[in-house]
């Protein structure tokens, strides 16, 4: 079902393709706003709430890749990355800026549908929790306010970023797999897709500032998926450092 008043946020240079994206959405029941620049899309989100953002990456000007990243800085709305061409890189790098899911041209008009379905339920559904919050360390994930902080920040996550994290400190100190993460974050026809996983769990490390080499939170288990510390993970002293024993 369509979620109530959901308006999707199309932003596509090609007027052809930006026509088709916009009949595809609205026969399934979307409000649907267009922009055909990056600029221009920037100023529709400053100043209106889209339920979701269909971002081209090949845009004149500002590309999709900084558009997003622009995005990133003042707002946590879904966004799918619209690319020509099926290259891995190009999907790395638009999880890396921030995207939250990817889709290739050219697509059926029911894939299309099934992405943007997929993901405005995801950001939809809430962080199940048996606990208001959950702390590790300075680091407090307040279920009850959908905020994450470290030494009393806020963090400013994504919705897909925030649900990842909420999963896998719900699991804290248990194995979780990589297909379970995808099934639960993304849904079961994201099974198998681990560059997404790896680039998001990438982008929430960085945002955690935990150091992939050494982590002290979110902790690789190789060859099976990641675990969520229950206490933050002693970082060892390198050679040569000096630390005070008080």
């Amino acid at each position: 079902m369509v979620r109530k008043n959901a308006c999707v946020l199309v932003v596509e240079d090609d007027s052809r393709m930006l026509r088709l994206e916009q009949l595809t959405l609205e026969k399934e029941g979307y409000s649907v706003t267009l922009s055909q620049s990056g600029e221009e899309a920037l100023e529709i989100l400053a100043e209106t709430n889209p339920s979701l953002v269909l971002l081209d990456i090949g845009l004149p000007g500002m590309d999709g890749f900084t558009t997003c990243q622009r995005i990133r800085e003042f707002s946590q709305v879904p966004v799918i990355m619209v690319t020509a061409r099926d290259i891995n890189k190009d999907k790395v790098r638009g999880l890396e800026f921030g995207a939250d899911d990817y889709i290739t041209k050219p697509f059926l008009a029911s894939e299309l549908a099934a992405r943007v379905k997929a993901a405005l339920r995801r950001s939809s559904s809430g962080a199940e929790a048996t606990s208001p919050s959950f702390q590790c360390g300075d680091l407090v994930v307040d279920y009850a306010k959908n905020r994450i902080s470290k030494r009393g920040e806020e963090v400013l996550l994504s919705s897909t970023e925030y649900r990842l994290l909420c999963y896998l400190a719900r699991n804290a100190g248990r194995i979780v797999t990589r297909d379970q993460i995808l099934e639960r974050i993304w849904g079961e026809e994201y099974l198998g897709e681990s560059h997404l996983l790896h680039v998001t769990i990438g982008r929430l490390r960085q945002k955690l500032g935990d150091d992939p080499k050494r982590p002290r939170y979110i902790l690789t288990r190789r060859g099976i998926g990641y675990s969520f510390a229950t206490e933050p993970v002693a970082v060892p002293v390198q050679a040569g450092s000096s630390a005070s024993g008080y």
